[in-house]
């Protein structure tokens, strides 16, 4: 079997196929796509809406008030997580028999449409979440704010991609955090404010690529060293008078920001952030085996084009979760499965086909909201018989309109573009969404003009702010969007000497995004030994980046 080279049906720019994904198709029984990987990932990212959540909406069921992923002008019947998960309502209800004279696709719209959604995604693998309402596709949080794709953890807030924290705060993708700030891809570490890519690390600001080290400020590439400022040592006296110059103001941090971006950029960069892997093809990928471009992986075998999964095997086309999964082809929040394609928020469960929310369920296929069943279509129960029957005829009519093995089409998704991580990861303009058949929201829930306090009005040093802050409504510098600040959070500044953030959550968590890198890869030769290399620094970008060899052999 040879690799194959494709023009994308949708951007009209060519794409290869490989043997291995021709095997891989022809192993899941459909079809080789005629859509290439770029527009095949906004498809599927279009299913997934983590950080764009509403008030202002109360339970279809109980009339409790709900923070909910579904923009309030949505059609949706949207209920709280208890009552979702609950008794209280029975999804046959709203089964449809399949009418062999509509589009199969037709009448899937028609039933995502009537059944009741919960109003965020919470796993339960990782256990409830206790007094943590603005959370979403996560799990086992307590007392926790504005945290995505995450779990377990205690007392997080405004983070997303990390596991196992405790008093953390504006962190993205990290494991065994605790007293963290600002940090991406940070792990087994205590005490870290803006670190990157820095491991059993402790009491250290401004941190980059650094591996044990403690009480080291503004450093880079540094292994098990003490008492470090801007990479040179100094006594534990001299290094103490130095910092306690900087924490807790804004303006001297700001500053130190700026000089430190310039400083790093001397020092050579890794090809990428991958540690413990084996002929792997992607960024953060950790303990992985065979996987090919893929960003934010842990303990995945042969698996492609996957974005933030873990403990995953023989996949591709994946978004979340994964966890003890394989075979699944195009799928979002898909964990403790197999077999599953094109599907969201499958759980525990085998043999699921464009379906939309499924627990322990088997041999479904255009299901809504069922658990402990198998299968059915259209949320209508059938004998094996007549279900292997009508299955067989929805695969062939989506095989003639070639979208068998693709995504569900994006005008199925509950969600817009800008909702959504396909926003956060290939951002587009209104203009360019809409003409790749996108919806677009113009009114994503935000206030602006209401704040109380102007921002030069905010103290600079963290000792001078008032408890009366968080009566403020204060105004992003950089969107204009009001913010609070919460009583959590206030405690939280003090307790670690930080200053009083000037900009909202979402602009922090964009630059966050920025900082961890595009979700794409580049080819570049090496800065020191010109061999080719794959990474995310595009070839035009300043960094200096070695290959791994290069890097071990300098920094090591």
């Amino acid at each position: 079997m040879n690799s194959v080279t494709k023009k994308c049906k949708k951007c009209k720019q060519d794409f290869i196929l490989d043997e291995d994904e021709l095997g891989f198709y022809e192993k899941m029984k459909v079809p080789a796509p005629k859509v290439c990987p770029d527009c095949r990932f906004k498809m599927r990212a279009m299913f997934r809406n983590e950080t764009t959540l509403y008030s202002g909406r109360k339970c279809a069921l109980c009339g409790k008030s709900i923070i909910s992923m579904y923009n309030p002008k949505s059609s949706y019947t949207i209920y709280c997580n208890d009552c979702y998960l609950g008794d209280g309502w029975d999804p046959f209800s709203y089964a449809k028999d399949y009418d062999v004279s509509k589009s199969f696709l037709e009448q899937l719209k028609e039933l995502l449409t009537i059944v009741p959604k919960a109003t965020t995604y919470s796993s339960l693998s990782t256990g409830p979440n206790i007094n943590s309402d603005y959370i979403n596709q996560a799990g086992g949080l307590k007392n926790s704010y504005l945290v995505f794709n995450s779990g377990p953890g205690e007392e997080v807030m405004y983070s997303r991609g990390v596991r196992h924290t405790r008093e953390i705060s504006d962190c993205y993708f990290g494991v065994n955090l605790e007293n963290c700030y600002e940090c991406v891809n940070v792990s087994d570490s205590n005490y870290i404010f803006f670190g990157k890519n820095t491991f059993n690390s402790f009491n250290s600001i401004f941190t980059l690529n650094c591996r044990n080290i403690n009480d080291c400020f503004a450093c880079v590439n540094l292994n098990n060293k003490s008492y470090h400022f801007f990479n040179e040592p100094l006594s534990h006296d001299e290094y103490k008078k130095r910092i306690g110059e900087v924490m807790g103001s804004y303006s001297r941090m700001e500053e130190i920001k700026k000089k430190f971006d310039e400083f790093s950029l001397k020092f050579p960069r890794r090809e990428n952030n991958n540690l413990k892997t084996t002929n792997c093809v992607g960024d953060y990928l950790f303990e992985c085996k065979e996987i090919k471009n893929s960003f934010e992986i842990a303990r995945a075998e042969n698996c492609r084009y996957a974005f933030s999964n873990k403990d995953m095997k023989d996949s591709m086309g994946t978004i979340g979760y994964g966890f003890k999964s394989e075979m699944l082809l195009e799928c979002i929040a898909t964990g403790y499965s197999s077999n599953v394609i094109a599907s969201y928020a499958v759980e525990s469960s085998q043999n699921i086909f464009y379906s939309f929310s499924m627990r322990n369920c088997n041999n479904c296929i255009g299901c809504n909201g069922l658990k402990n069943v198998s299968y059915c279509i259209l949320n209508k129960q059938y004998s094996k018989e007549e279900y292997e029957k009508l299955r067989e005829r929805i695969i062939f009519e989506l095989q003639g309109q070639e979208l068998y093995g693709l995504m569900m089409p994006p005008e199925l998704s509950p969600f817009a573009y800008n909702e959504t991580i396909a926003q956060d990861n290939i951002p587009l303009t209104k203009e360019e969404a809409l003409k790749e058949g996108f919806r677009w929201e113009d009114d994503i829930q935000k206030t602006e003009g209401k704040e109380t306090m102007k921002t030069e009005e905010i103290p600079d040093h963290i000792k001078n702010v008032p408890d009366s802050i968080t009566n403020e409504i204060l105004s992003c510098m950089e969107c204009a969007r009001n913010y609070k600040i919460t009583k959590q959070e206030l405690l939280f500044y003090r307790k670690m000497v930080l200053p009083i953030p000037r900009k909202c959550f979402y602009c922090r968590h964009q630059e966050r995004i920025v900082r961890r890198g595009p979700y794409k890869f580049w080819n570049r030769k090496c800065a020191k030994c010109q061999k080719e290399i794959i990474t995310n620094y595009a070839p035009e970008r300043p960094e200096i980046v070695y290959c791994e060899k290069c890097y071990q052999q300098e920094v090591y």
